[in-house]
């Protein structure tokens, strides 16, 4: 795990995790983001599930927390529900509603009527687990979610339009042409796919793909410049929109602004 426990880790790169992932030879290995307020606790769960094999993230706060969810793929996200600066519940709304993200969420918490149930429910919870709890109850928890949301995606495509990104084997096609790519190139279209329609910030991208340490704002247009090329071939309507000194969306030109 990235960072400290005491505090906010580091977004784990796709590619890294993947490379990581092939290294170990676990195929049963999941990549899990944890967002949880206590420390202690946070700990714990980290500890206990790095220990078994998988790829943590962890985030200390409900904002850094939707903003992890929404960057970086995960198998499930364990999230508590009263966090600072954005609770559970708000979280996995706008996780659902704006992100459309459809990640498998366990939600914890210390409440147990049936009214905070419903409202865990209703804004995009797969599960509810009231502390206090044993770790090996979450832990079968999330292999069953985890196998179920497998078993409804064999594979994990991306569509915006005509174009097709397929993340298990990393193909891209647009109107059943193949596109190539490089790594970085890559890990940009994921990105803008998954955030369709919205617009992605600049400070976004290189944050995701770049991390702490971004290039200078060349290195990002030359593969803007790379991606737009093979995308928006002559004739085929524009999927790839810049929005000056902003940031990049990708959307059909009749899709509504986010």
């Amino acid at each position: 795990m990235f960072g400290s426990k005491g505090g906010v880790t580091q977004a784990m790169g796709n590619m890294a995790l993947n490379d990581r992932e092939a290294t170990a030879g676990m195929k049963t290995a999941l990549r899990i983001l944890f967002i949880e307020d206590h420390a202690d606790l946070a700990a714990n769960l980290c500890d206990y599930f790095e220990e078994r094999g998988h790829f943590v993230d962890c985030a200390m706060d409900g904002i850094t927390g939707l903003h992890l969810a929404v960057v970086n793929t995960y198998d499930i996200i364990v999230l508590d529900l009263m966090l600072p600066g954005m609770d559970g519940i708000t979280l996995c709304h706008k996780l659902r509603q704006e992100a459309s993200k459809n990640t498998p969420v366990i939600m914890l918490t210390a409440r147990n009527t049936l009214e905070d149930k419903i409202a865990g429910f209703t804004s995009g919870t797969d599960d509810y687990l009231v502390k206090p709890f044993e770790l090996k109850e979450l832990e079968l928890r999330i292999r069953s979610l985890t196998q179920r949301a497998q078993g409804m995606r064999t594979q994990r495509i991306l569509r915006v339009a005509d174009l097709e990104f397929n993340q298990d084997t990393l193909q891209v096609h647009r109107g059943g042409q193949r596109l190539e790519f490089q790594a970085m190139a890559l890990r940009i279209l994921e990105l803008l796919m998954q955030r369709s329609p919205a617009v992605v910030l600049r400070r976004d991208i290189e944050q995701t793909v770049w991390g702490d340490a971004p290039p200078d704002s060349n290195a990002l247009r030359v593969h803007m410049h790379t991606l737009r090329t093979a995308i928006d071939r002559p004739g085929l309507p524009t999927l790839l929109h810049t929005k000056r000194s902003i940031g990049y969306r990708l959307a059909p030109p009749d899709a509504p602004a986010v």
